[in-house]
């Protein structure tokens, strides 16, 4: 699959079908994420994967009852380390260079996963404090994503995208 074709094809999928997606592949979607570009290359990402029903219902909860994440095979949680990126880039780093690192492992996921047939949809509407109970993380550790991911049961039609001339700016705003 093409690249733009990836980009463009991909949508935001919230219907799964009962099919299982493989620990295999899973690895892999995880492995292009970590692909991702990063700030200083210190990939901070942390990546938490949940198959587990009782943990996928939390999951939900913390995301404000978007239901549809129990409905995935998998559910992958994008966390980021701020200590990590702080090191080198101080306040910057911990405030926004992790978040963007994170955000480009993200990415790769949903474009990976498009690639494979697979149906994603990212999360960002959730409790991280919920989010952060439910999967355990650790001080220092910050829940960015969720990324329920499976067998899309149906493929929502494309949004519609501003066109360039209202986006595009030539040497100011």
């Amino acid at each position: 699959m093409d690249v733009l074709e990836a980009i463009k094809g991909r949508r935001s999928v919230r219907a799964f079908t009962n099919q299982e997606v493989s620990e295999e592949t899973v690895l892999k979607l995880i492995e292009a994420a970590c692909w991702a570009p990063s700030a200083g290359n210190i990939q901070p990402w942390e990546f938490i994967v949940v198959r587990k029903s009782e943990i996928k219902k939390r999951l939900v909860q913390a995301a404000l009852g978007q239901s549809f994440i129990a409905e995935a095979s998998v559910v992958v949680i994008v966390c980021t380390n701020e200590r990590s990126s702080a090191e080198r880039y101080g306040d910057r780093g911990s405030s926004l260079f992790c978040i963007q690192d994170a955000a480009a492992a993200v990415q790769n996921i949903l474009l990976a996963a498009h690639s494979f047939g697979l149906g994603t949809c990212w999360v960002g509407a959730f409790s991280e404090e919920k989010v952060n109970e439910a999967i355990n993380v650790p001080e220092g550790i910050r829940s960015v994503a969720i990324v329920p991911l499976g067998h899309p049961s149906q493929t929502p039609q494309p949004r519609k995208r501003r066109p360039l001339a209202e986006v595009v700016h030539s040497e100011t705003f």
